[in-house]
């Protein structure tokens, strides 16, 4: 066993953490049910260990069901009515011998199979849930802004745990049983018809009742869980709004829903109780059935001369074995059909077909000058939202433009097409003249640099969120690009420095040094491309100011596209782009546009403090 576990360990060393894609169950084909999905990851990286688990679970359970056999053999000796005459000691020596054999071969088995698992069920699961993770990476925006992340997260932990379970279920619970049922058969039937028929028709009534009683109480099982569930999300939704319960006194309010949930998840688990009531009841009569059944049998064979007393003795053991092994089977299938059910939601809500894919010769682009290129575009949500119908426009490399418009002219939509998150329904949209689609989605983002409104941090150190722009950068470098985005002053203050984690999506920082943050990280990345969405609205003015300098600096040799509703952040670009419900209506530098007296102009004009009224444009856009 010690060997073992330490030839896995290797194993896991060798591969473990740093796995090629190939290595996972899931890539090339996807699983068309949870059966699929089961099968592919039992003949996937630990196919050699499920094997060897096999066999070993068929060696020692049939080593515990043959020890009956045994000892009737040594009780027909002791007894002196085996019908080989005067016992030999050799021959009372040989049958205990093979008692002791068998008593080793389950105890050693046992303990193999005990090892193999421990070290292979944790494995399983990391094994499915890697593979799972690795499929969810690379679906679409729009497929993840219809699914909460917190669900999908709970999706990936329940499905995986679910594979494991039914492998587990299967090969350390089904499989010896149903070799125990098979020897145990196959011995009783040695010993005579009578007993090997009564057995057999005994365990194949039993199984199928077990199977529809299983079928008949696991939709109240679910029931149950889902009542609990639905308790444990109404507790969790009341304490995280803790705040608002206590500033509208509304804690009795809130004390009866949880009452109330807890008395309908009384009932609904009472009535799922109940039925596994019935099913006990079944389980327990049809165990008394068979011990008294076999004992009934076993003695009228004894008293017709036609069994042995040590036959007897090996025909009551035998039906003991089986109805420990099988009493709880309804319960095992009830556990095993909701774990497939759990792992039927994996296969339908994360191993859907991918809506973005790379097209099988892709190119990847090392790097690109930064041309941006809006060919007749035209693109409707699935909602049914349009939002370009004939979009053109060229952005020349290095140009810095800024984009400019109303709540849901388009802005948004523009940039992620262009990050490509979404592919245009017509049109093209091309970097250096090659259209996004032909490039790979990998090579697509290393040229673009992007720095949101509000940036999204990891629950990592201040140094990791840093060097992720580019993760072979040294300590000195991820230091040089928090010194120029005037992130190094504020992170010297902090206890840990560099090392201190900023908490679930940089909570513990404020909105001015998460955005600090998230421009060192891309200028660390240094992408010919850069897009900037609001991204000094979380700053005072003096640091904005201050970061507006870093950021010319950075912008200096790349394509720069700017998103902005406070105006004075575009006004020194080359160009300025006017969105207006899906269109392009104003195009040229700020002097020009301001010239033309058009929306650009009134919302210049009409801004307090460098930001656009947002009710000024929505009157002009109605007007229009």
């Amino acid at each position: 066993m010690l060997r073992f576990q330490l030839n896995m360990d290797a194993d896991d060393m060798a591969h473990g953490a740093h796995d090629d894609d190939g290595e996972l169950p899931i890539r090339d084909r996807l699983p068309s049910s949870a059966f699929d999905l089961v099968w592919q990851v039992a003949k996937g990286r630990y196919r050699g260990w499920i094997v060897a688990l096999i066999v070993g679970e068929a060696l020692s359970s049939t080593a515990g069901v043959c020890l009956p056999y045994a000892l009737s053999r040594i009780v027909n000796l002791v007894s002196g009515s085996s019908k080989a005459g005067s016992v030999s000691s050799g021959t009372l020596v040989n049958a205990i011998s093979w008692f002791v054999v068998l008593s080793l071969a389950e105890l050693v088995f046992g303990r193999i199979n005990a090892a193999i698992h421990m070290r292979l069920s944790p494995r399983l699961r990391q094994y499915v849930a890697r593979s799972l993770f690795h499929h969810l990476q690379r679906h679409s925006q729009r497929y993840l802004s219809e699914n909460f992340a917190g669900a999908l997260a709970a999706r990936m932990s329940e499905t995986s745990n679910a594979v494991k379970n039914v492998l587990a279920s299967v090969l350390t619970e089904l499989w010896p049983m149903a070799i125990t049922i098979c020897v145990a058969s196959g011995l009783l039937l040695s010993a005579h018809r009578w007993l090997g028929v009564f057995t057999i028709a005994w365990a194949i009534g039993f199984i199928a009742v077990s199977l529809r009683a299983a079928r008949t109480t696991q939709p109240l099982s679910h029931a149950a869980s889902g009542a609990r569930s639905h308790t444990v999300g109404l507790t969790v939704d009341a304490v995280s709004n803790h705040n608002a319960v206590r500033l509208f006194a509304r804690v009795d309010h809130e004390r009866e829903r949880l009452k109330s949930s807890y008395a309908g998840e009384l009932a609904t688990v009472l009535r799922a109780e109940l039925a596994m009531e019935r099913v006990r009841w079944f389980q327990f009569g049809a165990s008394v059935l068979l011990k008294v059944g076999v004992v009934a049998v076993s003695a009228w064979l004894v008293r017709s001369g036609a069994i042995s007393v040590g036959e007897f003795v090996m025909a009551i053991s035998l039906s003991l074995a089986m109805i420990a092994e099988i009493r709880n089977l309804s319960r095992r299938f009830v556990d095993l059909f909701e774990w497939l059910g759990n792992a039927a939601h994996g296969v339908r809500t994360i191993f859907s077909r991918h809506d973005l894919v790379d097209s099988p010769d892709a190119r990847d682009l090392v790097r690109a000058k930064g041309e941006v290129e809006f060919a007749a575009v035209g693109f409707t949500y699935a909602q049914g939202i349009t939002v370009f119908e004939e979009l053109s426009v060229l952005i020349p490399a290095g140009q810095h433009v800024g984009i400019v418009g109303i709540s849901g002219s388009g802005k948004s939509t523009f940039v992620s097409l262009l990050l490509r998150l979404y592919d245009p329904d017509r049109g093209s949209i091309r970097l250096d003249q090659h259209d996004l689609r032909s490039l790979t989605q990998d090579s697509l983002h290393r040229q673009i640099g992007m720095i949101p409104q509000d940036p999204a941090l990891f629950h990592r150190s201040l140094r990791d969120n840093i060097r992720y722009g580019r993760l072979e950068a040294s300590d000195a470098e991820v230091e040089r690009a928090a010194e120029r985005a005037r992130a190094h002053e504020f992170i010297q203050r902090i206890p840990a420095g560099y090392d201190a984690l900023v908490g679930e999506r940089g909570v513990k920082l404020s909105g001015g040094q998460r955005q600090r943050i998230a421009i060192a990280r891309v200028l660390l990345k240094d992408a010919p491309v850069l897009i900037l969405d609001e991204a000094t609205s979380s700053l005072d003015s003096l640091t904005e100011r201050a970061i507006q300098e870093v950021l010319d600096d950075a912008m200096a040799d790349k394509t720069v596209i700017v998103v902005a509703h406070r105006l004075s952040t575009v006004a020194h670009l080359d160009r300025i782009l006017v969105f207006s419900e899906g269109r392009i209506i104003e195009d040229g530098s700020h002097a020009s546009l301001l010239e033309r007296r058009g929306l650009y102009h009134e919302l210049w004009s009409r801004q307090a403090g460098g930001l656009a009224s947002a009710d000024a444009g929505q009157t002009r856009s109605a007007a229009e």
